[in-house]
């Protein structure tokens, strides 16, 4: 991944994280140049918020306060690794589960 691909596809990296909805436009718009730097962001984005909206089924069933915050503040440290990285143009995966969304997510972007 070379500085202009990072240059390029920041952006769209950074949009990739801030909802559901801004996955799937970097997903699309990234569609046409195939960036490396948004392709790799678009993928940790996409895993994270499928993994969100799975676990917060399961949260929702417990029906704990503690497992409510625990959840919220493990989640948001989650994005905000991301997001960080995107605005810093690095492609460092997230923490425990960013391997998986590399390999499950392989070929969106390519």
């Amino acid at each position: 991944m070379t500085q202009q691909d990072i240059e390029d596809g920041k952006g769209l990296a950074i949009i990739s994280y801030l909802t559901i909805i801004g996955t799937i436009i970097a997903y699309f718009m990234n569609n046409d140049k195939k960036n490396i730097f948004t392709s790799f962001h678009v993928r940790q984005a996409l895993g994270l918020w499928l993994t969100y909206f799975i676990l917060a089924w399961v949260v929702s069933a417990v029906n704990s306060w503690f497992a409510t915050l625990g959840f919220w503040v493990f989640f948001g440290v989650l994005f905000i690794f991301g997001f960080i990285n995107a605005i810093g143009g690095k492609a460092l995966t997230v923490p425990l589960v960013g391997e998986l969304f590399q390999k499950w997510f392989a070929n969106l972007g390519r």
